[in-house]
């Protein structure tokens, strides 16, 4: 089958890298984020969020350029320009975030397992920093 037969396949099935599109995105999240550690569900400017110790580490922004079915995770910039280097399908950065520790995914672009690693990585960077000292002025 062509790259064409697969492009039909992933329309008519609602399939990407077998991913089938049965529970919305927040859902398919909610399930991962909820595994790791003092993991609490709650909302950021309305919308449904992911923190630890109160820190945001996965969310669902609802900017204008912000594709439907995307999360956005912290991390640091050498990690999110890698992440959207080796697979802008799934990942990717809008003029709004390109300034900020995060990138932004298409949820339904990765397998369970890339995406619970995802959000591992936020988790980790936002519990990290939280445990780096300040600098003192």
């Amino acid at each position: 089958m062509g790259a064409g037969g697969d492009d039909f396949q992933v329309r008519r099935h609602g399939l990407r890298y077998g991913v089938p599109k049965r529970d919305p995105p927040v859902d398919r999240v909610r399930k991962l984020a909820m595994k790791l550690p003092d993991v609490e569900a709650g909302t950021t400017f309305g919308y449904p969020a992911f923190k630890v110790a109160g820190t945001t580490f996965a969310w669902f922004p609802k900017k204008k350029e912000v594709e439907d079915g995307s999360v956005a995770v912290r991390m640091g910039f050498i990690e999110r320009d890698h992440r959207v280097a080796t697979k802008p399908v799934a990942y990717y950065v809008t003029p709004h975030y390109k300034d900020y520790t995060s990138v932004l995914a298409r949820v339904w672009e990765l397998t369970d397992a890339e995406l619970e690693e995802l959000l591992a990585s936020g988790y980790e960077f936002v519990t990290l920093a939280r445990r780096t000292p300040k600098k003192r002025r």
